[in-house]
């Protein structure tokens, strides 16, 4: 398909200036936990035990001064900057790194019973190379419920000195966020905000102000890092993020312009597991795997395929409950409606809410409304009918008859804004980022699939050539 044959550079570029900042504050969720600056000061966080704490180049560095059994015996605090709300879902994210690998314990429990009365108390494998870590929890009933944040550093069996930085504590919200995410660091955005010419004010008014989904795969050192930062950010303006999966082994088997994606299918299940666990118990949308079930029939092993993503549909039902899942389904002219159907089913899309199609294409939403209509009455006799949601982002002008008609093909337009509705598709969404090539091929020749061309935005903000 379209996506990314070497899109690391340009993906991590972006993210990099993005992901080290905690995301801001907002009424909807707020910060519970002070990061701090980690300058001048480690303020609020302070040493408990056998440690010492001490700002250094803006993270919080902690030395374990001596050799001591129990975790707790060496340890830093710091309390929420609020209560918590017994029964209430919460994800705790921070980074960190050790000298000497060891385990860790990250806990959140209360001032008043610390040791009896804690809602988390998670293991923490520290590595020498700086990791991030989220992990979801719900919040204990209590009499008291003012908590705090410790990292208990005991045990390792030696004095190891540890870095962390972007704390960062959120509760979920109860009810689920209504408005799309658009995000700064898309990169329509990144590129409108670094350049100053007419190109650059079309593009940022329509195309990297609206909302656009990311896509996460291999190209990603640390997918955990990542995917919080996206969501959290997402979540303190109380907006819903929007991801793609993108990492399947052998994808876009069909055609070979986004090969890659993880080495096999254990391979794939640890990437998988990482990217649901790192969504948590947050709200969220996410499109599995694009052309994963139609492109199945050009794998070595179109049964093997199905298996994985009924495996990642299972994951991402178990670690992220509360993202809606859409089992990409291809688009209207690629797989009949009644095999696409029969892919789907051993594909998991009963653990899925439903199903995605036109990503990355170029059919009309009409088009592609009629097929999922006909996808459904084949789904309605077997697993039942489901929500189905339409990539809009460049059908505007509908598909294009010449040679390779799926990759760049001139004269397309931006469809339809992304938007919730009440019939028809849940949601029309901008899946594929505009302006991304889908590989070396028609206006695209010479830009590799992912890369930002501010020539293939503009082509499609006129619908020209």
């Amino acid at each position: 398909m379209r996506f990314i044959a070497a899109k690391a550079a340009a993906a991590l570029s972006a993210v990099v200036a993005a992901v080290l900042v905690v995301p801001p504050p907002a009424s909807a969720a707020a910060q519970l936990i002070g990061n701090g600056v980690f300058t001048s000061s480690t303020a609020p966080w302070q040493a408990i035990g056998q440690t010492t704490v001490t700002a250094e180049s803006g993270r919080m560095r902690v030395n374990v001064t001596s050799v001591v059994a129990n975790p707790w015996d060496a340890m830093v605090t710091s309390p929420t900057t609020a209560a918590l709300t017994a029964g209430k879902n919460y994800t705790l994210s921070f980074d960190a790194y050790s000298t000497t690998a060891f385990k860790a314990t990250a806990t959140v429990q209360y001032v008043a019973t610390p040791s009896s009365n804690q809602s988390l108390a998670a293991p923490v494998q520290l590595t020498t190379g700086s990791k991030r870590y989220s992990i979801p929890f719900v919040a204990a009933s209590a009499t008291s419920t003012a908590a705090e944040v410790t990292f208990q550093l005991g045990g390792s069996g030696g004095t190891p000195t540890v870095r962390f930085d972007n704390v960062s504590l959120m509760e979920t919200q109860t009810t689920r966020p209504t408005a799309l995410y658009v995000s700064d660091q898309s990169h329509p955005a990144l590129w409108a905000a670094t350049h100053q010419d007419s190109d650059a004010t079309a593009i940022g008014s329509n195309i990297g102000n609206k909302p656009i989904f990311e896509w996460f795969g291999g190209w990603f050192n640390d997918l955990t890092l990542a995917v919080d930062t996206y969501v959290g950010a997402a979540q303190a303006q109380d907006k819903l993020p929007m991801l793609v999966a993108y990492n399947i082994p052998n994808r876009d088997a069909c055609a070979d312009q986004s090969g890659g994606g993880a080495g096999d299918a254990a391979g794939y299940h640890t990437w998988i597991t990482e990217f649901a666990k790192a969504i948590g118990t947050r709200h969220a949308i996410v499109v599995l795997e694009p052309d994963g079930v139609a492109a199945a029939s050009c794998a070595d092993d179109p049964e093997g395929q199905y298996g994985m993503l009924l495996d990642a549909t299972q994951v991402l039902r178990a670690q992220a409950p509360n993202a809606w899942v859409y089992l990409d389904a291809g688009n209207a002219t690629w797989v009949a409606a009644d095999d696409m159907a029969t892919r789907l089913v051993k594909s998991g899309i009963a653990n899925a809410r439903g199903f995605s199609v036109n990503v990355s294409n170029y059919i009309t939403t009409a088009n592609s409304e009629s097929y999922s209509v006909a996808v459904n009455g084949y789904l309605s006799g077997t697993v039942g009918a489901k929500k189905y949601v339409i990539d809009t982002s460049r059908n505007g002008n509908g598909p294009w008859t010449g040679q390779d008609s799926w990759c760049n093909p001139p004269g397309r337009k931006l469809g339809s804004a992304p938007v919730k509705q009440t019939t028809g598709a849940e949601y029309l969404l901008w899946v594929k980022v505009p302006g991304d090539s889908d590989g070396s091929c028609n206006l695209g020749e010479g830009i590799p699939a992912g890369t930002f061309s501010p020539d293939l935005a503009m082509a499609l903000i006129n619908g020209s050539s």
